[in-house]
């Protein structure tokens, strides 16, 4: 569990500054150059990319996403490596928490089985190729057999444990996430309408958040990391006026009515009833 740091792919770093400042952070080939560069930097012989398509990603049509999951696919065999691209939604938010503590703890509840359903299934979908391509299973039904019982076992959570205490962390956040302290503002969000949730403009619901705290406005803003959100709905499901939609968490009162606003700028309702999207589009 890595990232770039300056003994694994340092050039990666300064390409993303140049990337930053030069509006070229999409740029397929850039993309393509920095996640290949540090999976084989790594040492990575078999590779499972999630490449994300909707509104919350950078890949925003599925056209998109499968032209950089094909150069992914396509540079990474030049190099010799085994990679399968997953396409996968983020036209919402996956699982139900944005914001750094309140992820990690919705990790912690998935690796003892009781995380929500759609961050469950992708964990498990991709786990499952993961452990084909490496040799590990003989078929994908083997592989989630396996993931699943890693979990219902405990050894997955055991294993989450063994990485926190290797990196310096406090291994007791594993059976004890409250240990994560969050924002002490907590305020909740309401619809004053009925329906339908149709959609979310994702980005728009990770810039709420971002307006609590958790995120930086600015490079150099703080992040506080107890800050975010936690969706009560997602996309399917029917909602009454005054029925709670988010609840937010943040370490300053002031910034709850603009994060208020934008989380309610990004929700779509629809008086029919709305099908949830496929969380898997395509391999």
């Amino acid at each position: 569990m890595i990232a770039q740091s300056a003994d694994v792919d340092p050039a990666d770093k300064k390409m993303y500054a140049l990337r930053d400042v030069t509006a070229t952070v999409p740029s397929i080939p850039l993309i393509v150059g920095s996640i290949i560069s540090k999976k084989v930097a790594g040492g990575a012989h078999a590779i499972v990319l999630d490449v994300k398509v909707g509104s919350g990603s950078f890949m925003k049509t599925e056209r998109e996403a499968r032209e950089l999951a094909a150069e992914l696919t396509r540079v990474g065999g030049l190099l010799g490596r085994k990679v399968v691209c997953v396409m996968s939604d983020m036209n919402q938010p996956l699982g139900r928490a944005v914001g750094n503590a309140l992820e990690v703890r919705e990790a912690i509840q998935t690796l003892r089985g009781e995380g929500p359903e759609d961050l469950t299934e992708l964990c498990v979908g991709l786990g499952s190729k993961m452990l084909v391509l490496g040799g590990v299973a003989a078929d994908e039904s083997e592989a989630r057999d396996r993931l699943l019982d890693a979990i219902a076992s405990g050894r997955a959570l055991d294993t989450f444990r063994a990485w926190v205490h290797a990196q310096g962390g406090d291994e007791r956040i594993a059976d004890d996430p409250e240990l994560l302290a969050l924002a002490p503002v907590v305020r909740d969000v309401t619809t004053d309408r009925e329906g339908y949730v149709a959609g979310f403009d994702a980005e728009g619901v990770g810039r709420a958040a971002m307006a609590l705290g958790a995120g930086r406005a600015r490079k150099e803003d703080d992040i506080d990391l107890g800050a975010g959100l936690v969706m009560v709905h997602k996309i399917g499901d029917r909602v009454h006026p005054g029925d709670v939609i988010a609840t937010l968490y943040t370490g300053d009162e002031s910034r709850i009515k603009d994060a208020d606003e934008r989380f309610c700028a990004a929700l779509r309702l629809s008086s029919d009833p709305v099908e949830p999207p496929p969380l898997f589009h395509e391999v």
